[in-house]
């Protein structure tokens, strides 16, 4: 007899009665849906020979209806959740790169939770821009006379040689052309503005000589990109901003700088950002645009913004793609609410990117060492206060290396790679980083308030029986 004669029709598994309730909570679309997965998964099970498959149809209606609401459960449960940092990586693009500010998530939740005036000018009582959103903030932080928000840095870039230079050449040097995060490389992104790409210079070494040397009347502007993920030392050449201004104001052609992380360069530096370039230093030195990342360094939502020249703006901002880059409403009130924390020196440290990059180690020190207490009575569990470093992430300041203390987990049971799979699996998850066979936790880039819990989470992954957690499980 055929193994798959144990097999219910769809409808026949509807009828179960665990289904049939399912059926009536959650809806015949879903639920039907469901009761085809399972089937496809036992059937496939079946045809694959495995061991452990039900033999008589009425354990395989129980196997199946029990399947079934596993699949509702977990289908209901989003697959995006929020996730202790304790890597040290400030500005981490796996994990969300910036943190919103209270302000920041409290402006998006009363934008988001009805209806706004995102295209609608109160004052005349007729449709506005969206564009004027966020922009004054801009100008009074940067000293540019306009700008406009994108969805993100790249998408920023794309509309801006799309606008400026769609079928003209660009020059850029060869050693800026850099790969970024997931395998996108920076040509091949700007390419598909349908600007053409004239690269000037070697890898290592670039003079101002090599770009007028490329100019001609094919060329509609000059690029400058900020190689933000790595650093080339050695001998090396690259010329100042203020050399090609004013070679692009010989030229008479727009200078475009793309800064990526976007360090504003309000106040005094953090030590970490030693020689990060700044937008108001980029501006100030006379760039005609400056694009950068809303979610890196400025410590916003997810966005790319373009500073600059008024006529170039208008430029970019009436091209037709950009409405298919625009930034939605959300991201207007959230990049308002960080803005706005940016314009006074004693509200900058509300946004979390901007406390990390600033906390001083004697703070995160005492911090390690309450937690390193906290879990000093966990049985088997080791825990130890040392010295380490934090870094900036997100394509910043690749060298940077800000003093932390870590919090060394080492327990007689698991490995360093268990225990950490067991925190990944936590609830919260908590993400770490794993050296000498111990699992570090780095305090730096774990909000305050989530100390007590992230020691709460280490003692349930500590403990003999395994935390239960079945995410991402069946």
């Amino acid at each position: 007899m055929s193994r798959f004669r144990v097999l219910p029709s769809v409808d026949q598994l509807l009828q179960e009665p665990r289904v049939a309730a399912a059926l009536a909570a959650h809806g015949r679309d879903v639920t039907t849906a469901a009761a085809r997965t399972a089937l496809e998964e036992l059937r496939a099970r079946i045809a694959g020979r495995a061991t452990d498959t039900p033999d008589t149809a009425e354990r395989s209606r129980d196997f199946l209806a029990t399947r079934v609401l596993t699949l509702l459960d977990r289908w209901r449960v989003p697959s995006l959740t929020r996730v202790i940092n304790a890597t040290g990586v400030i500005v981490h693009t796996n994990l969300g790169r910036a943190p919103l500010a209270a302000e920041a998530l409290s402006r998006a939740t009363a934008v988001g939770a009805g209806y706004s005036n995102l295209e609608y000018d109160l004052d005349a009582g007729h449709r506005g821009h969206r564009h004027v959103h966020a922009e004054a903030l801009l100008q009074r932080l940067t000293s540019a006379e306009a700008a406009i928000v994108t969805n993100n840095n790249a998408a920023a870039m794309l509309l801006v040689l799309a606008a400026l230079a769609g079928g003209r050449e660009v020059v850029v040097s060869r050693g800026e052309l850099v790969e970024i995060g997931g395998g996108f490389r920076v040509p091949d992104i700007l390419s598909q503005s349908g600007a053409l790409l004239r690269e000037v210079g070697t890898t290592n070494r670039t003079r101002t000589a090599d770009y007028a040397s490329a100019i001609s009347d094919r060329t509609a502007l000059l690029l400058r990109v900020h190689p933000s993920n790595f650093t080339v030392s050695g001998f090396t050449e690259r010329p100042d901003l203020s050399e090609l201004v004013a070679l692009a104001r010989r030229f008479d052609l727009p200078l475009v700088e793309d800064l990526g992380s976007g360090w504003p360069g309000l106040g005094a530096t953090p030590p970490g950002l030693a020689g990060e370039p700044a937008i108001t230093a980029s501006v100030s030195a006379g760039a005609d645009l400056v694009a950068f990342s809303g979610d890196k360094l400025l410590g916003g939502p997810q966005a790319g913004i373009v500073v600059g020249r008024r006529a170039l703006i208008e430029r970019v901002r009436r091209h037709p793609l950009m409405r298919a880059v625009r930034a939605d409403k959300l991201a207007y009130a959230a990049l308002e609410a960080t803005l706005a924390l940016w314009l006074g020196e004693g509200t900058r440290g509300r946004m979390p990117v901007y406390r990390m990059l600033t906390m001083a180690a004697d703070e995160i020190a005492a911090r390690a060492d309450r937690l390193q207490r906290a879990l000093a009575s966990t049985p088997e569990l080791e825990a130890e206060a040392v010295p380490g470093f934090s870094t900036t992430g997100g394509g910043s300041a690749p060298d940077s290396a800000l003093p932390t203390t870590l919090v060394a987990l080492r327990t007689s049971r698991l490995s360093a790679a268990e225990l950490d799979a067991r925190l990944r699996h936590g609830q919260p998850p908590v993400v770490g980083r794993i050296a000498d066979d111990r699992l570090l936790l780095d305090l730096r880039t774990v909000l305050e308030e989530e100390d007590m819990e992230l020691a709460r989470v280490v003692q349930s992954a500590a403990g003999s029986e395994n935390p239960a957690s079945t995410r991402n499980q069946d």
